[in-house]
């Protein structure tokens, strides 16, 4: 991907996350920053093909892409194409088990076919101070380096 595909990308999400603003920080500000909505997001915006993405799986129910900004040589962002009210995991109700289920089931598919028989980590961030600056509900598959522990 080409450098100028990246800086419009990002510039893309930090104009959704805080309108008129210049490029943030970092992800922390536009965690705190960010606010749950009925507008469209940046990945509703994916997922109709208006912004594009490298899509590495997808099926009738998810999308999977690659981070713009990877926290590890391999980084997906896994999302339900239907976000039905589910802007985080907070928010999950009995009636979106069978999704949540799915998305943990392609984080494994994904990362079979990313080639990370030797282990990997997934992530929801949730909230302000979980870091979440996207309010549709994903999954991010992290491999490809040793983790640490504690995570930050």
């Amino acid at each position: 991907m080409s450098d100028d595909i990246k800086k419009s990308r990002l510039s893309v999400l930090n104009s959704h996350l805080t309108p008129g603003s210049s490029l943030m920080a970092s992800e922390k500000e536009a965690a705190l920053t960010a606010a749950p909505s009925d507008s469209p997001t940046i990945f509703d915006k994916i997922i109709n093909k208006e912004i594009p993405a490298t899509v590495v799986y997808e099926d009738d129910k998810v999308l999977a892409f690659r981070d713009i900004a990877p926290q590890a040589p391999t980084h997906i962002v896994i999302i339900p194409k239907n976000k039905d009210g589910l802007t985080g995991l907070s928010k999950a109700e009995e009636r979106h088990t069978e999704i949540l289920g799915h998305l943990l089931y392609t984080a494994k598919l994904v990362a079979k076919q990313e080639g990370l028989e030797d282990g990997f980590r997934i992530v929801i961030n949730d909230g302000p101070q979980g870091c979440q600056s996207v309010y549709h509900i994903h999954v991010h598959l992290l491999g490809g380096r040793q983790m640490n522990w504690p995570p930050g």
